[in-house]
């Protein structure tokens, strides 16, 4: 029988910053909304704050994920510079250094070194990108899709909290927002555990928590600073 092992850890990049920014998009934009509303503003008021929360989220999403992830790139590349120039100038200390870490990993030296050298034929910067720094094709840094992922995840989070508010009469605005949102969440939650391989359950609870905590804050701010206008 053939045995055919799904793995995952290609999606790990895109996963993180695609939930990232849905969970952000929901929790930040009906916090937002739930805060203004408690407020005793109007409709206008509440959607126009929703509106303006959703865009400079967005923004603030894709030029954060592309900072971060290009300062993970330029450090990624300044390695894989300084091990190219090691490797050229002093080729054998660097196949001694693979092979000891293959033989730290329970080959025995002989092997080791075979290995080593057979690798470094091939392709000696990758072998040590790969076993000595830690680098990977498929979990290396991509700024654009890291600030894609975010911005188009948290837009499509936010309009929905944004869409009940819209739909719903004004006295239920505060509960249906709150309970959509937390039904979105979980759904999120479960949705990306599923696709990282993880409990389903446990993802779509973690996530849910969160954001009921982040709303039940906001709501009390709003409650305040409204009573006191």
């Amino acid at each position: 029988m053939t045995h055919h092992e799904i793995h995952r850890s290609h999606r790990i990049g895109w996963l993180r910053a695609s939930v990232l920014g849905a969970n952000d998009g929901i929790v930040s934009t009906a916090s937002l909304i739930i805060g203004v509303a408690a407020a005793n503003s109007s409709i206008h008021s509440i959607l126009l704050a929703g509106v303006a929360g959703l865009v400079a989220g967005a923004m603030s999403m894709a030029a954060g994920e592309y900072v971060s992830v290009s300062s993970q790139s330029d450090t990624e590349k300044a390695d894989l510079a300084l091990e190219k120039q090691s490797i050229e100038n002093d080729y054998d200390f660097e196949l001694k250094e693979l092979a000891g870490i293959y033989q730290a990993r329970g080959l025995e030296a002989s092997l080791a070194m075979e290995v080593a050298k057979q690798l470094m034929a091939h392709d000696a910067l990758g072998a040590h990108a790969r076993d000595e720094i830690g680098i990977s094709e498929t979990v290396n840094a991509q700024p654009v899709l890291a600030a894609f992922s975010s911005a188009s995840t948290f837009t499509l989070g936010a309009l929905l909290p944004l869409l009940v508010a819209w739909l719903v009469p004004g006295k239920l605005l505060i509960v249906l927002v709150a309970l959509s949102s937390l039904l979105f969440l979980a759904l999120l939650g479960g949705i990306a555990a599923r696709a990282g391989g993880a409990s389903v359950m446990v993802g779509a609870v973690r996530v849910a928590f969160w954001g009921a905590l982040a709303m039940a804050l906001t709501a009390g701010v709003g409650h305040v600073f409204g009573v006191v206008a």
